[in-house]
């Protein structure tokens, strides 16, 4: 099977990621079927998806026409040309969906797993059909960030890897191809080793949490949306670059495990916002006050994205 604009989709797992990839897809015209064990969770899937559509302002009785949810595996992915793993981060789970996964369907089927970092050979080693298996970390909430990661493992057919990403940027994604499966993939590994020189400054006594959060906010992190750091370093010159990574590097955390700090926080219950006390301490009215920030700009960054997609037509995405 020929990936294609009208290619339909199923989704494993309804739940937070699932049913907003599916939403995606049923945005644009695709057949989407969500299936999840839970009566719960399929019986308010398509009232969750209804709000999505209202935030953006898109046409809710249309893409609601194309979403429907199942109970069974084997209905769910029956005529689907692409089935989207969305279930629990573990691997024994995972490895048991795609064994079903691949029982199921014919081997024309493309199956694709939303791991954020599990190695997708980890994931396929029980398979016989590992060549039609690869990776699509898409990011939280996909119908806000536009990213894919597109992980191409090493029996992966590379053919079907471009139609998965043709298909992708269809909808008004931005895919990225990785030609190696590596732990993390790319953003995470980037999004991670922030976070640890972070926490080691804060551990390190150099400054607190917020401090460490200001200068992310209000220095480099401004120019990101629109300056990645390679295009940085080329703006500014290698040879600076260069001067400064042999006076820096010697002196960045190299800590090959989790960070003694974090580990401390999570085992005294200081687990984050919702426990009121993190590396930062936290009132409920701060949390919600930083969500609602945070949903607003990336709502406004998407209704963007779109304003300029039609303007300037099909295939500026990605």
């Amino acid at each position: 099977m020929t990936l294609s604009r009208d290619t339909p989709v199923a989704i494993v797992g309804a739940g937070l990621m699932g049913l907003a990839i599916g939403q995606v897809f049923a945005a644009r015209g695709h057949d989407v079927t969500l299936y999840d064990l839970s009566d719960e969770v399929r019986a308010s899937a398509l009232e969750r998806a209804g709000t999505i559509f209202d935030l953006l302002e898109q046409d809710k009785d249309a893409g609601l026409a194309h979403l429907k949810t199942e109970g069974d595996l084997a209905t769910a992915v029956a005529g689907a040309g692409l089935v989207i793993e969305a279930g629990p981060e573990r691997l024994a789970v995972k490895r048991t969906i795609f064994l079903e996964l691949e029982r199921l369907t014919d081997a024309s089927v493309v199956l694709a797993t939303n791991t954020s970092g599990i190695p997708i050979r980890e994931i396929v080693a029980p398979l016989s059909q590992k060549f039609r298996v690869l990776g699509t970390h898409f990011w939280n909430p996909p119908y806000l960030v536009p990213l894919v990661e597109v992980v191409e493992a090493e029996a992966t057919s590379p053919e079907l890897v471009s139609q998965t990403i043709d298909l992708l940027r269809s909808v008004g994604l931005r895919p990225v191809r990785l030609r190696a499966d590596i732990p993390g993939f790319i953003g995470n590994r980037m999004q991670h080793a922030l976070k640890r020189e972070a926490i080691a400054i804060v551990a390190s006594g150099v400054c607190d949490a917020e401090t460490v959060d200001t200068v992310v906010k209000y220095g480099f992190g401004l120019r990101l949306p629109v300056l990645g750091p390679l295009e940085q370093s080329d703006l500014v010159g290698l040879e600076l670059t260069l001067a400064i990574h042999e006076t820096l590097m010697p002196a960045l955390d190299v800590t090959p495990v989790a960070q003694p700090l974090l580990v401390k926080l999570v085992a005294e219950g200081k687990t984050g916002a919702k426990k009121g006390e993190g590396f930062r301490k936290w009132t409920p009215e701060q949390a919600d006050a930083l969500q609602k920030n945070v949903n607003e700009y990336l709502v406004s960054a998407a209704k963007q994205r779109r304003l300029e997609e039609e303007t300037e037509g099909p295939g500026r995405s990605g």
